[in-house]
């Protein structure tokens, strides 16, 4: 059986600024924590990618905007990867760490869906990891063109080229 890991991407305080709260915020919150039940019920390993904000980002290095959201917090047998680019896996340990651990299939979640969701999804297929991508378990924030909806659509669309995408009711983890 091939083995997973749950990877959760940028889900930090600074996404969760009041009067800019990352789109369906507190439904991406639950479902988030129902899958990191499952997955530690199942002994999946879990990571997290913590996003390295330059000073006055949102999710500057070390201020409370750059801490991993409480309502999903990790635990001491978690990894915690630091990152400073959309690039979960560009200048991190994210590859090595999943090497250590014979991992050769994501399950990814997370936020921003057009920047570090896609951005990773990519990059893990062009590394030969096999992907999961949860469809209803990413978000992002409107643009002028579109709506945060419709970017997670388009999206979920287009990664089908790169990852198998599926809802989280349909998510299976090790057993």
């Amino acid at each position: 059986m091939t083995k997973k890991a749950l990877l959760v991407i940028d889900v930090q305080n600074g996404m969760f600024q009041e009067g800019n709260v990352v789109y369906m915020g507190d439904t991406l919150l639950q479902i988030l924590k129902d899958l990191l039940s499952q997955a530690r019920l199942t002994n999946t390993a879990i990571f997290y990618v913590q996003h390295n904000g330059s000073v006055g980002h949102p999710l500057e290095y070390g201020a409370m905007g750059w801490n991993i959201h409480s309502a999903i917090n990790p635990q001491k047998e978690d990894i915690i990867i630091q990152k400073t680019t959309p690039d979960s896996f560009f200048n991190t340990s994210l590859d090595e760490e999943l090497k250590k651990q014979d991992i050769e299939h994501l399950i990814i979640t997370g936020i921003q869906t057009e920047a570090c969701v896609d951005t990773t999804c990519r990059r893990a297929f062009s590394m030969g990891y096999k992907v999961t991508l949860v469809s209803d378990t990413h978000s992002t924030w409107a643009s002028e063109e579109l709506s945060a909806q419709q970017i997670i659509n388009h999206h979920n669309g287009v990664l089908r080229w790169f990852a198998d995408v599926h809802p989280s009711n349909e998510i299976k983890f090790n057993f």
